[in-house]
This record gives C-alpha cells, sequence and structure tokens, in this order.
C-alpha cells in the first residue's frame, strides 16, 4: 500500500525533496503545530500575511486550509477588505479573486 503524499512532496518532492521534507516536519510538524495559537488563528495570520506581501502562489493553499480550520467565507471576505486599507488595493482585490475560486471548488468547505 502507497503512502499518501503531502502537498508539499505532489507539489515538490521530486525537484527539491528535502525543501518538501522540511515543509512538512518542521514547517507543518513542529510550528504549525505548536501551542499558543489555534489552526484557526495561525491560517488567519497566515493569510494575513501571505495578502500584505502579495505572496499569491501560497494563497489558494492556505485560503482553502484557513476554511478547513474554521474561519468562514464571510470571515475570510472581511479580513480580505479590511487589508485593502493596509495592504493595497491590487492585494486585496487578487486575494478576493482567490477566494472566490476557493469557494467555487468542490470540496471547499461551504458556510450555511
Amino acid at each position: 500500500m502507497s503512502e499518501k503524499k503531502s502537498a508539499a512532496q505532489q507539489a515538490i518532492g521530486d525537484i527539491t525533496p528535502k525543501l518538501a521534507d522540511l515543509t512538512d516536519q518542521v514547517l507543518f510538524g513542529d510550528v504549525w503545530e505548536r501551542e499558543g495559537l489555534s489552526p484557526r488563528d495561525r491560517s488567519l495570520v497566515t493569510v494575513t500575511a501571505l495578502i500584505a506581501l502579495y505572496r499569491s502562489d501560497q494563497l489558494g493553499f492556505h485560503l482553502k486550509l484557513a476554511l478547513e480550520n474554521g474561519l468562514s467565507a464571510e470571515e475570510l471576505a472581511g479580513a480580505i477588505t479590511h487589508l485593502a486599507f493596509y495592504a493595497g488595493w491590487p492585494n486585496a482585490m487578487g486575494a478576493a479573486g482567490q477566494l472566490k475560486v476557493v469557494l467555487a471548488s468542490a470540496d471547499a468547505p461551504q458556510d450555511h
């Protein structure tokens, strides 16, 4: 039986296996599991940083993770709107577009 590959292993494991391992073991295995912040709060902080720094390559993944970690679509939309005034209009517009795509995907958690 083959073990399911992590998102990092699937995305970059073939070209940068050590970076994929560090992503799995250190970033998500240690940093994301530390006490002090809930996964929901870590997701909000991460999404905010990615939007503010215009790091759109990772944003879609983290928007989906934020939904899985308990943030609602309305909360993410509110954060994006708020960030328009602090991180820049283009950053917020790009993030809004990515949130729309994530919410339209079949496996995204939906608010009820």
